[in-house]
């Protein structure tokens, strides 16, 4: 079966696997990445780490965690399922055989339609929890759903909780879909290209190295843009703060630091890189795995 062919109840089931896969993996780096995002506490990742651990211990680094187990495997599910849906609007019938990079590009790219209503207010309510523990009182929320009550009351329920509950949505769309367009298309490049000849897909290791090499590529271009939204998001007055959501940040930060602020752009860029690679290649291998098990079962 052809990356084309495959159906969506398989992408469906086989990607919310990857996801639960790419979560245990790589969360306590997540938490890194959005602590220096966010704060000046700390000199670097490893510094951010020894404090966090010595203020929290390990659960300091799994903070914020239940968020995006609850919402990855619908979401990741959705992901692959919207890459899959992408494939048949862009994707020509050779695009896997002849790699046409930028239909399969294209088609990653649309998979940010999928995720972004179930990401985006994820997204709000991990970097919050994430950071909270270094706020003056520490830690104020037991959880998101408690965090969530919080926002929604705060903002008066209705359309504006829905707005604050939501807040970062198209900063988060933006950032996926960039970030899939290269997931995808060098995932598939490079599973192609390390594919042994005469079988259908590259053993577990080098599933890994390709699953692992496309996180890489798919943050190295998001940083900048979930720097930006990271900013937006965990914002106390970001309503007032940043009227024009991400376009705001960018402009408070370059008023501040000129083209320095493309250096702050990258902050957390070495935690990022280091869950990249271990988180996304244990989501490819899981995906993988998922769907092989799906198609011993009949399931296409």
């Amino acid at each position: 079966m052809s990356s084309k062919e495959q159906g969506f109840l398989n992408s469906f089931l086989a990607g919310g696997a990857g996801g639960m896969c790419l979560v245990f993996v790589g969360h306590p780096l997540d938490t890194v990445k959005v602590k220096l995002q966010t704060t000046d506490l700390y000199k670097g990742t490893w510094d951010c780490i020894q404090k966090t651990v010595k203020k929290d211990g390990l659960a300091g680094l799994y903070r914020g965690m239940a968020a995006p187990i609850t919402g990855v495997t619908p979401m990741y599910a959705m992901c692959f399922a919207g890459y899959g849906f992408g494939k048949q609007i862009f994707c020509d019938a050779d695009a896997y055989e002849k790699l046409k990079l930028e239909q399969i590009a294209a088609a990653g790219a649309f998979s940010a339609a999928f995720t972004t209503p179930i990401l985006a207010p994820g997204e709000r309510l991990k970097c919050i929890l994430q950071i909270q523990a270094d706020a003056p009182g520490g830690a104020k929320f037991k959880g998101p759903m408690d965090l969530g009550k919080h926002l929604w009351k705060e903002a008066g329920g209705g359309v504006a909780g829905l707005r604050t509950v939501n807040r970062g949505f198209f900063g988060t769309f933006s950032r996926d879909a960039v970030a899939s367009a290269w997931y995808f298309s060098s995932y598939e490049y490079l599973k192609a290209k390390l594919t042994p000849e005469g079988e259908s897909s590259p053993g577990a290791m080098t599933t890994l190295f390709c699953g692992g090499t496309a996180g890489i590529l798919n943050w190295a271009f998001a940083i900048p843009l979930d720097n930006l939204k990271s900013k937006l998001q965990t914002d106390p007055k970001t309503f007032e703060r940043y009227p024009n959501g991400c376009r705001s940040v960018a402009a408070e930060m370059y008023a501040a630091n000129g083209f320095g602020a493309l250096t702050q752009m990258y902050r957390g860029f070495t935690a990022v890189m280091l869950r990249a690679f271990p988180a996304n290649a244990a989501c490819f291998l899981g995906y993988e795995t998922a769907v092989k098990f799906l198609n011993g079962m009949g399931i296409h």
